[in-house]
């Protein structure tokens, strides 16, 4: 089924149609009618559109009339006289549309379309631009499935005075089966300026899919507070990850939520409903080791907190080097050497105690407690790859940071941070780089804040500038 949603007025002084159930129709104004495009009959939805709609032709057409007046309440209509009906009550039109399918506003005689906004329940706007002349009005972006939208229309007749009409349609409901879901990460709580926003699909969407990627960009929202420059990078099939540009300022207010709901992904169904998540940044807290120096160096929100004397790997074990974000903290954990390679009875086998562990990647690297390495703390690199300091300075550490807090490492000859395979390696990802990952035109992508709203959040009302 394809489908478009006309709405045209004829000029006044046309005998508007009265309504089926015999009430009285509104007062004086431009006739407006609505219909809905099967694909059945001799007529494409193409020529049922605007100027070409000839009632009687169009067959599959299901029509409504109402009339747009000065006060712009033109959609009010009487509900049908009969069993369990409210005699005088008003109602909006509701005619189902297919989601698919076009929307297509416009006028069947003299005037001018100056205003348009067309609305959901939900408050997000659908897109749309004006023919040249004024005269039609269509959607740039699909409409959702099972949704009820809500259309504001204001217009000039042939001698110019203003008339409008409010009207509603609901679209089909999506089809039965399994529907493509987004879980959201973090879970809620306080977490630091490096955190990434995980969002994991219920069904994978190919590269190759383009359009379906990119309607799943626009669906998926985030928002913050103060404003940040962010976007979506498809980290596989089924993953997304979205970050700032830069690091989330301190004490940022985060908010994800899903409008995958009713959006049609083509072959690979139609979005469902998703829980959202609100989580909150805490101080901006950076950890920065300079392996050459054996140093590193911990900041909150710019200012230095302390300097702390540390070992990193040595050769053959060297420390990967780049930005991690915390990933979690343990009090205490074994380590043991054969968990990343290291085989049992060789020089190089170890099986510890170990405190204060914080960790920065799956793999197994950890900033913490040492004990056995203070003597080369400050002078030389001695671990398996892990960054290893006092009892006291890891204690401290280990008590200041939280997960999301950002921990570098420069100089230490290791191999760079992966991106995504071993923890949160996002931010070794230049901003060109990043944009690269989304399914959005790359300066669609670069000019979406997400201070109101992300690449991913409701556009600006689809509103006109009155024509003059």
């Amino acid at each position: 089924m394809t489908g478009a949603a006309l709405l045209v007025a004829a000029a006044p002084g046309s005998a508007p149609p009265q309504p089926a159930d015999g009430s009285a129709p509104v007062s004086a104004g431009v006739v407006l009618l609505v219909g809905r495009a099967l694909a059945e009959g001799g007529v494409s939805a193409a020529g049922c559109a605007a100027e070409g709609f000839r009632e009687g032709l169009c067959t599959g057409w299901r029509q409504q009339r109402v009339r747009a007046t000065a006060d712009g309440a033109g959609a009010v209509l009487r509900e049908p006289r009969g069993r369990g009906a409210v005699r005088g009550a008003a109602r909006t039109v509701v005619l189902p549309t297919d989601p698919g399918g076009p929307l297509e506003i416009g006028l069947a005689g003299p005037g001018l379309l100056t205003d348009v906004t067309v609305q959901d329940a939900h408050g997000r706007h659908v897109g749309g631009v004006l023919s040249p002349k004024g005269r039609h009005w269509n959607n740039t972006e699909p409409l959702r499935a099972g949704e009820l939208y809500t259309v504001h229309v204001g217009a000039q007749d042939a001698a110019g005075t203003p008339v409008g009409a409010t009207m509603a349609f609901r679209t089909a409901p999506a089809p039965k089966g399994g529907r493509v879901t987004a879980g959201f990460g973090p879970r809620p709580g306080t977490y630091g300026a490096g955190q990434i926003v995980t969002a994991s699909l219920s069904r994978p969407v190919p590269a190759a899919d383009r359009e379906a990627r990119a309607r799943v960009e626009r669906s998926l929202e985030v928002t913050s507070e103060p404003a940040v420059q962010g976007a979506w990078h498809w980290v596989d099939a089924s993953t997304l990850h979205y970050r700032p540009r830069t690091y989330w300022p301190a004490r940022a207010v985060v908010r994800v939520r899903s409008g995958l709901d009713g959006v049609d992904l083509g072959e690979h169904g139609h979005g469902g409903p998703s829980d959202p998540v609100e989580f909150t940044v805490g101080d901006r807290i950076e950890a920065l080791t300079d392996s050459a120096a054996h140093v590193m160096t911990v900041r909150r929100n710019g200012r230095v907190l302390r300097t702390i004397p540390v070992t990193t790997g040595k050769e053959g074990f060297r420390t990967r080097s780049g930005i991690k974000v915390v990933l979690g903290q343990e009090a205490r954990v074994r380590m043991r050497g054969d968990t990343v390679g290291i085989q049992r009875g060789t020089s190089e086998f170890y099986d510890l105690s170990v405190r204060y562990a914080t960790r920065v990647t799956w793999s197994g690297e950890y900033v913490h407690a040492a004990p056995w390495s203070v003597d080369a703390q400050g002078r030389e690199n001695v671990s398996h790859g892990c960054t290893g300091m006092s009892t006291a300075d890891a204690a401290w550490f280990f008590d200041t940071v939280r997960i999301g807090d950002i921990v570098e490492v420069v100089n230490s000859g290791g191999e760079p941070m992966e991106p995504f395979a071993n923890g949160f390696g996002d931010w070794n990802l230049d901003w060109k780089a990043w944009l690269a990952g989304s399914a959005l035109a790359p300066e669609a992508a670069e000019a979406a804040p997400a201070a109101a709203v992300s690449a991913a959040a409701p556009r600006t009302p689809a509103r006109l500038l009155p024509l003059v």
